[in-house]
């Protein structure tokens, strides 16, 4: 069985979002991932590495990337590359093709194996984007309010009508 509810917001958002759920303990008890841009494997092919040479700027500008994320991103990459493989050979040849019986009439259409794969390949991509707040609903979840008032350490914060 998976796990329940949603994921845990990680703390540095608590703080900016002026959360009460922020406490000492659990500012201690926090992994944190090492700061710096992960380095690009020799093991991509050309694809995969544009595809990490346009992503990694752009997640580094959002400030959610760090040195650990290097496996999850250059898998990502990866399966980006075979998903637009997969998607390459649908659009040259379509999602069907026919299947002819002994005297070469078509008795049915059968699906390429490609529209399957693409399809499980999608669906792996939007999961890794949103991890990645690579998505506007992912965003969204991390959207931080300014109006927010910051915690001032006293039982003030409470008692704020609005």
């Amino acid at each position: 069985m998976g796990r329940r509810g949603p994921a845990p917001t990680p703390t540095a958002i608590l703080k900016l979002r002026g959360s009460a759920l922020v406490t000492r303990q659990r500012e201690r008890c926090e992994v944190r991932a090492p700061a710096g841009l992960p380095d690009r494997p020799d093991w991509l092919d050309a694809d995969g590495r544009s595809a990490w040479d346009q992503i990694v700027p752009q997640l580094d500008a959002m400030g959610v990337l760090s040195r650990i994320d290097g496996n999850a991103l250059s898998r990502y990459c990866r399966l980006w590359t075979r998903w637009r493989k997969m998607e390459d050979f649908i659009a040259e040849r379509g999602e069907m093709y026919p299947l002819k019986d002994e005297t070469g009439n078509v008795k049915c259409f059968q699906q390429w194996p490609q529209v399957a794969i693409a399809s499980k390949l999608a669906l792996l991509l939007t999961r890794m984007e949103q991890e990645f707040g690579m998505t506007p609903s992912a965003r969204a979840r991390l959207q931080l309010n300014p109006a927010t008032p910051r915690p001032t350490g006293d039982k003030s914060r409470f008692f704020n009508a609005g």
